[in-house]
């Protein structure tokens, strides 16, 4: 397939790209420092700086769209949200108007999305069919996805993908966590009842290349693991797969005074579960998180990711 994947020298799209090429697609990538994909990711990428160099004429069979700013790395300002609208809501509309304008529109767009859209939904189970939230990250997912349905006028397929923590020992959330529980230093964040879902990258990729191969898939999907798990139970997990202590409880009034509104990320939470793909059929590789931490702080492992049905 030739593909369009914005967001592919970030951390889900670095492993995206090394999958789809080692298949054989043919990759284009969108960013912010096209001089940099050839040494980040490979030299057999073609690289664009901006979504301009899209002409009609350009035909792709699918549009994966990851891109993004880190929305807990900084303050939630009115400069900082315009920006993480920017480049969410602002970027995916650009891109379904480019693929409305293209000679040949192409027959997939997959988008991202976060199960923030949900809001902090306590104790309910979750899944695709429950209602949005009504928090700043919510409305942000809300409108993203919103702004990726547009792409669906000219006859894309196009998939919403509301993804949960994503655990790999190369970065994300884990990546920061692991240094102060390899200290001892870990422990609950605020009452540590809230839910957690998450899923491993190998997991996120699998199933971003079981939706492109999968004709029938469509909308909505939770790109999370089966198990949610309280954020003491994740402590606990992650705690005893570095064989240390986990006791050093954060407090959340410190939370609120160092995050402010960004707080209720963390203290806040959705038991999500990813009912759609699994009705799809796709095998989940790490279903519990055990086992996704086991291969997460040791590494060695190197699963082989399920093909579609």
């Amino acid at each position: 397939m030739r593909i369009l994947i914005t967001g592919g020298t970030g951390f889900i799209g670095k492993a995206l790209c090394t999958r789809l090429l080692a298949q054989g697609h043919g990759l284009t990538v969108l960013s912010r420092q096209p001089d940099t994909v050839a040494t980040r990711l490979s030299p057999e990428i073609t690289a664009w700086g901006s979504l301009a160099q899209w002409s009609p004429d350009i035909p792709f069979d699918a549009v994966i769209n990851l891109a993004g700013l880190p929305i807990l790395d900084a303050a939630w300002t009115n400069t900082r949200k315009q920006a993480l609208r920017d480049s969410r809501v602002g970027l995916t509309e650009q891109l379904a108007a480019r693929i409305q304008a293209a000679d040949q529109p192409p027959g997939l767009l997959l988008s991202g999305s976060a199960i923030g859209y949900y809001g902090d939904t306590g104790e309910g189970l979750i899944t695709e069919d429950s209602p949005v939230g009504g928090d700043f990250g919510a409305i942000l997912c809300a409108d993203w996805e919103q702004a990726a349905r547009m792409a669906g006028a000219v006859g894309t397929r196009v998939c919403l993908l509301r993804t949960g923590l994503v655990l790999h020992r190369s970065g994300g959330m884990l990546g920061r966590m692991l240094w102060p529980f390899r200290l001892g230093l870990g422990g609950p964040i605020g009452s540590g009842k809230q839910w957690m879902s998450w899923i491993h990258r190998d997991d996120q990729v699998g199933i971003i290349e079981y939706l492109l191969n999968n004709p029938a898939a469509e909308g909505v999907y939770n790109l999370t693991a089966p198990t949610p798990v309280t954020n003491a139970e994740f402590t606990r997990t992650l705690a005893a797969s570095l064989h240390r202590p986990a006791v050093f409880r954060v407090p959340a009034f410190l939370l609120k005074g160092l995050l402010g509104e960004r707080a209720g990320l963390v203290l806040g939470g959705q038991q999500v579960i990813p009912e759609r793909i699994m009705a799809q059929g796709y095998r989940f590789i790490y279903p519990e998180l055990a086992q996704a931490l086991e291969c997460c702080p040791g590494g060695g492992k190197n699963p082989v990711i399920p093909p579609p049905p």
